[in-house]
């Protein structure tokens, strides 16, 4: 009797979907097996949802349905309908972004990825689904990134295929990723306790029958100690060992070999053959041997996956940062006025929020009222606290410390500084460096040449010696599974990234890292990197009997009077230095292009150009070196009093050196790295400011072309270039150097093109990041060192026969556990 779907013509059969009933465009060719019978699908979504529907033992759904559905809707089981809540807009905006009219990006968690095999398999059966146009998953953080045409599938099909092969995907969010990280802690931890309670009991059985000599212990007592073991070895095997079985079924169901598979074969051929030998009372029985390395190889697991998720603690800290909830105020109200508490992410741009002390700031915005000190550590690595007050920006994510401040509000949610870091971690996370790609493909060939290896040992110790060939193949398949070898680099890298990002240093870029440790010639941009971008007060050099601080009062007391960009610089120049207030000027006039002139004290002073102050004071001589150094240079002249007409004082301004740049090209020049300094400014500033801090060569008046045209000669000379900028000049020579740094402060584009990102204004943070990217690699490079070593020692003494099963699990355990442990020593490297 056929239990097929109620009968349909022909024609209408093979032009309508089987699975949701509507018609099938020439252009499609989707099909698949259903029942034993192929069928012609409508595209890529049905075909993966059919696929998911068959895969998961639901393809009774479409033996008793009694017709096509009437709408594409009924095509769903309901096991698939809550899928569909993925497709609305209004759900997707926590964690879905546009690229473009139709593309968009999804951040999702994925549940069940348990090894770099997983991660593979993912990318392929994803990559392939029609309209998706990109997926990056990280085995480090669990985290995928896809990218999808609207026009072509949906992101529930996408979810669907996912599910397909065993999977779940979930829409990232930090609680939950908490959440799910808890919950596969506390399973892994059930299962390593079942195989340890487990082991406990069949050792306590095998050891009686290991210390008596033959003929010692009763046929009976054996037997009844043999299904004793079976019986306790269940739970080890279906329980604690499921992982093992269903990665390999996956693995094997794609056709493709992976990490799981060799632990599988061993586990299950070892308690096949104890099982057929406790039935017809013949041959050895491993009981113990395999509830002993199931035991070891779900302890090294347990402690491999937390030592992971504390290496990516750092970036699920930033995406936990911004509050859910903010007091927003009326708009013309004062910080005293009744607030009204909304969700963060209702806030628009415009509005006007109160935080309290010790709140979350929950947007960017400028500080309307209120003086307090914000901490924004976790956002720059700096652990200063920030003075705030009215006119002062502030970022969402940072800590309010000390008194309440309102806020007027500029950007929420995905436009914020910290959804643009969180962002470019994930981009980092999600691409994959050279050397972890070459990992990968060379473990997935290591698995086949040792599933070959494996067959050929059972052969030959079968002919050798058969009682010994069972435990010696499960040795072989168990010792040498090359996890270690596909972990040794993506958790050295997350480990790094991590750290890095906590002293103020993003990585956006995969291969940053790698790259960064082999720069041979860093680059520099001078403005906005080298220096602070803001004319300041550099000297003062008197020319009278008057100290410079006084004459810095005169100064400033007429520069109140202007909002130029030096009055504002002398101004900020005096309430830093001087103790008192200047005193206020008086009838004070200002002449364009000139200067200022007024009464300060009772006396009548000007400030301007020197041949402007010269011709009203008379000439005076030039601080020595000042007239060609490139800075600007105001005079302050008196004019009568009891010493006549006079200048008082010079001041120089120009843009100050950052903090610890000396020091971050004297830590380059230690390590044998050249330091260049190209800049469009004049050359004799350029100049003055290489000497000042020891760059090897310096060259000024640079277009962007030119500075591109330098570092493409550098390397064509085999240099690896490291370049730092931060402004929109300075994207095409980031986007030519091999590594490029942007400055986090500078414009939107130059971050945006950097494969690194200075959260911090402080430049020797990338000092300390260079030392530890090189101490990154030289970890790497132990780490693939130990997985090759490992095996090529551990291979020999199991073909060999001196490597039991229990310890292929303890070793193959600790193998993946020292990689792990190894680069956890990134976290605490001091640079």
């Amino acid at each position: 009797m056929s239990l097929a779907p109620a009968p349909l013509s022909a024609p209408l059969a093979e032009a309508r979907c089987y699975h949701c009933g509507l018609d099938i465009p020439d252009d499609a060719n989707f099909s698949l097996v259903i029942n034993d019978e192929p069928r012609a699908l409508c595209c890529a979504g049905c075909h993966a949802v059919a696929e998911a529907i068959v895969a998961n033992g639901l393809a009774g759904y479409y033996l008793t349905r009694d017709a096509l559905p009437e709408s594409p809707r009924e095509a769903m089981p309901a096991a698939f309908e809550q899928l569909a809540l993925f497709d609305h807009a209004e759900f997707q905006k926590s964690f879905v972004r546009d690229l473009g009219e139709h593309e968009r990006e999804a951040s999702l968690m994925l549940e069940g990825i348990t090894c770099a095999a997983c991660v593979w398999l993912n990318e392929r059966h994803v990559g392939q689904l029609f309209g998706v146009t990109g997926i990056d998953v990280n085995y480090a953080t669990r985290r995928a990134r896809v990218r999808w045409d609207t026009t072509r599938i949906k992101l529930s099909d996408i979810l669907a295929a996912i599910a397909a092969i065993g999977y779940r995907a979930h829409p990232y969010d930090a609680s939950r990723y908490e959440e799910l990280a808890h919950r596969e802690r506390r399973e892994a931890l059930w299962r390593v306790w079942v195989a340890g309670f487990g082991m406990m009991q069949v050792m306590m059985y095998a050891i009686p029958v290991y210390l008596a000599n033959a003929g010692e212990m009763a046929e009976d007592i054996e037997t009844l100690i043999r299904w004793a073991s079976l019986l306790l070895t269940l739970p080890v095997v279906f329980y604690s060992a499921a992982p093992f079985f269903r990665g390999a079924w996956r693995d094997v169901k794609f056709r493709r070999v992976g990490m799981d598979v060799p632990v599988a074969l061993g586990i299950g051929t070892a308690f096949a053959a104890s099982v057929w030998a406790t039935v017809t009372h013949t041959g050895a029985v491993y009981f113990d041997s395999v509830s002993m390395f199931v035991f070891f190889l779900l302890g090294g697991r347990y402690l491999e996956m937390t030592a992971r998720q504390k290496a990516v603690s750092v970036g699920e800290a930033l995406a936990k940062l911004m509050p859910a909830f903010c007091q927003r105020l009326p708009r013309m109200a004062k910080a005293g006025s009744e607030t009204e508490q909304i969700m963060v992410s209702d806030l628009l741009p415009g509005d006007r929020v109160l935080v309290r002390p010790g709140d979350v700031i929950p947007c960017d915005g400028a500080v309307e009222e209120g003086v307090s000190n914000a901490d924004e550590s976790l956002l720059t690595g700096e652990s200063l606290p920030v003075s705030k007050q009215a006119g002062d920006m502030v970022t969402g994510g940072s800590l309010n410390m000390e008194s309440p401040l309102v806020v007027r509000v500029d950007a929420v949610g995905e436009q914020t500084r910290l959804s643009a870091i969180i962002r470019l971690m994930e981009r980092a996370a999600a691409e994959k460096p050279g050397i972890v790609v070459l990992a990968d493909k060379a473990a997935q060939w290591f698995v086949l040449v040792l599933l070959a290896v494996a067959a050929l040992t059972a052969v030959a110790w079968y002919g050798v010696d058969s009682e010994r060939a069972l435990w010696i193949t499960v040795s072989v398949l168990v010792v040498t599974c090359p996890c270690a070898l596909a972990l040794a680099t993506p958790i050295a890298l997350t480990v790094a990234s991590g750290a890095l990002a906590k002293e103020g240093l993003l990585v956006t870029r995969g291969h940053a890292l790698e790259t960064l440790a082999r720069a041979t010639h860093f680059v520099f941009d001078k403005t906005g990197t080298l220096t602070v971008g803001k004319l300041r007060l550099l000297d003062i050099a008197p020319a009278s009997a008057m100290d410079a601080e006084t004459t810095l009062g005169l100064a400033a007391s007429l520069e109140a009077w202007s909002e130029h960009p030096l009055a504002r610089a002398l101004c900020q120049a005096a309430g830093e230095r001087l103790a008192d207030a200047p005193p206020e000027a008086e009838g004070v006039i200002a002449e364009t292009g000139q200067g200022l002139r007024g009464r300060v004290a009772g006396r009548e002073v000007f400030i301007g150009r020197p041949d402007y102050v010269f011709a009203r004071a008379g000439a005076a001589r030039w601080p020595e070196g000042w007239r060609t150094a490139g800075d600007t240079v105001l005079a302050l002249g008196e004019d009568g009093g009891k010493d006549g007409r006079r200048v008082l004082a010079f001041f120089r301004l120009g843009d100050a050196l950052r903090p610890d740049a000396a020091l971050l090209i004297r830590d380059l020049a230690s390590a044998g790295r050249r330091t260049l300094l190209m800049s469009g400014d004049a050359a004799p500033v350029v100049a003055r400011v290489a000497a000042e801090l020891g760059v090897d060569v310096a060259e000024g008046e640079m277009s962007p072309q030119d500075k591109r045209d330098a570092v493409s000669r550098l390397q064509a000379a085999g240099a690896v270039v490291a370049m730092v900028g931060d402004g929109v000049n300075d994207a095409p020579v980031l986007a030519q150097a091999q590594v490029s740094i942007a400055m986090g402060s500078g414009a939107q584009l130059a971050r945006a093109q950097a494969d690194l990102v200075l959260l911090s204004e402080n430049p020797g943070r990338l000092a300390s990041g260079f030392q530890k990217s090189r101490f990154t690699l030289a970890v790497i490079r132990q780490n693939l060192a130990w997985a090759f070593l490992y095996n090529l020692l551990a291979l020999p003494l199991a073909i060999t026969g001196h490597v039991t099963p229990w310890a292929a699990g303890i070793g193959m355990s600790a193998s993946s556990l020292f990689v792990v442990l190894n680069a956890l020593r990134i976290q605490k490297k001091e640079t």
